[in-house]
């Protein structure tokens, strides 16, 4: 038995160790001897019982700890794909409809895609059963099943017409990566899991934006459960000054693993978003950006996840999930049971503060007023402005901006002290933005000065 090389490590440092002998015919005693084997010479962690008098695999199991488990190798495959985000089905993103299951998105090369179904068609009924009044859980388990099976769909369209179509079930992949130019060239770039491909993924979203004027950027990593630790030291050879991926203490050994180092690189003010729900390789990642200051962090602290699991292939084709491993940032600040704390808290969705603070960076000369709390009207806002500033404010030079998104349309007034802003649309309840006030055209002999503000809207 020995270990395989990096590139097969998966998520948390998941180190494949595969037997040479692999009969598929073993009893259980046989896979508790062995797998008590790999326990004695692997296991980094309390073992709360006497391993040699544990009988059956499930007794081994809950003697260890809680990220510590068995696969058997349909379960393996099926963690995999969920790593890869994966799964069967018609290729649809539905929400419940008084009517049926409305149809939010159609994913390219998916069944419904090859039938014709498009965003905003309602299902009817699945192999002839009404989903009117189901639930969105009920309606899934009629449209999963196995790859290449066949279900019959009646679709009502956005125009009132009916039709039936066959649909043939299909392996498909959600998107991992999302990405989008956000006001003041902003960009940014949302992760939902460390899937093989995914520095790929990260590295070619950040080419794109750059083309597309990007000149900073927010990474989110907010509810990122982890994935292949190798994307994870791809991706931070994407990080100037980044060239230490993680500390890694295993049972018998210490190691150093150095970042994979990339002929493209963030801004070293790029932001990174993370909460509660960011765990694992996404901790891994956003404590070595922290420890080297690479990045900037914004949220709440994050999981806890700093130990690493390693799948070993047992003789039958089965996997035992086991931990290995601690890992830390540079510094060797403790993960496990900790989590990472965050250069910036937020008690609001960070993306608010990091956008701000990025438009922010871009006009330093610039005065900031004191920020405009649980504002109720979501028509119209006034703005008491400095007297110093009064005179040097135009009408036509006023943005508002949606942190998180791109400029509001507006029109503005100025009236005395008072700059009277009304958006085109209501204002979202909840929702924060950014006044941005431009100086009028500046002369010789006097110097304007703009400011900005910013405004939280009341829940």
């Amino acid at each position: 038995m020995k270990k395989v090389l990096w590139s097969f490590v998966f998520v948390l440092s998941f180190f494949i160790f595969p037997f040479t002998n692999a009969s598929a015919a073993s009893n259980e005693q046989q896979l508790v001897k062995e797998i008590k084997g790999i326990i004695e010479e692997n296991y980094v962690g309390t073992i709360h019982g006497d391993l040699q008098k544990a009988k059956t695999i499930p007794e081994i199991i809950d003697m260890l700890d809680p990220y510590s488990t068995y696969f058997t190798k349909t379960e393996f495959e099926e963690f995999i794909n969920s790593i890869e985000l994966s799964t069967i089905g018609i290729g649809v993103i539905i929400e419940e409809h008084e009517d049926g299951i409305h149809i939010l998105q159609v994913f390219e090369n998916s069944g419904a895609f090859d039938a014709g179904v498009v965003a905003g068609d309602t299902i009817i009924t699945i192999n002839g059963q009404s989903v009117a009044g189901s639930s969105t859980q009920e309606a899934s388990s009629l449209l999963v099943g196995d790859e290449n099976t066949k279900i019959e769909v009646t679709l009502r369209h956005a125009d009132g017409t009916t039709s039936t179509s066959t649909i043939t079930r299909k392996k498909f992949t959600l998107p991992n990566v999302e990405s989008g130019l956000l006001f003041g060239n902003v960009g940014y770039i949302a992760m939902s899991s460390f899937s093989e491909d995914g520095a790929k993924l990260v590295k070619d979203a950040l080419i794109q934006l750059k083309q597309r004027g990007a000149t900073s950027f927010i990474l989110d990593l907010q509810n990122n459960g982890g994935g292949y630790v190798t994307t994870a030291q791809e991706i931070t050879g994407l990080f100037p000054k980044a060239k230490i991926a993680f500390l890694l203490e295993e049972a018998h050994a210490s190691y150093k693993v150095r970042a994979v180092n990339q002929n493209e690189k963030f801004p070293a003010d790029t932001r990174i978003l993370v909460n509660r729900y960011s765990a694992s390789a996404s901790e891994m990642l956003s404590a070595t950006l922290q420890d080297q200051q690479s990045a900037i962090l914004y949220g709440e602290t994050t999981y806890g996840k700093g130990c690493m699991q390693g799948f070993f292939e047992l003789q039958d084709g089965s996997y035992l999930k086991l931990t290995i491993g601690n890992f830390t940032g540079p510094l060797g600040k403790t993960i496990n049971d900790v989590g990472v704390k965050p250069n910036i808290q937020t008690k609001t969705p960070p993306i608010f503060q990091a956008h701000y603070d990025a438009i922010k960076a871009q006009y330093t000369d610039y005065k900031e007023l004191a920020s405009l709390k649980n504002v109720s009207d979501t028509k119209k806002l006034t703005v008491k402005i400095p007297f110093a500033l009064s005179s040097q404010i135009s009408e036509d030079k006023i943005q508002l901006i949606a942190l998180g998104g791109n400029e509001v349309p507006i029109t503005a007034k100025v009236d005395g002290r008072s700059l009277i802003v009304t958006p085109s649309k209501p204002l979202s309840a909840g929702r924060e933005y950014m006044l941005l006030a431009h100086p009028k055209t500046q002369n010789a002999n006097k110097v304007q000065q703009g400011f900005y503000q910013r405004i939280t809207m009341k829940n």
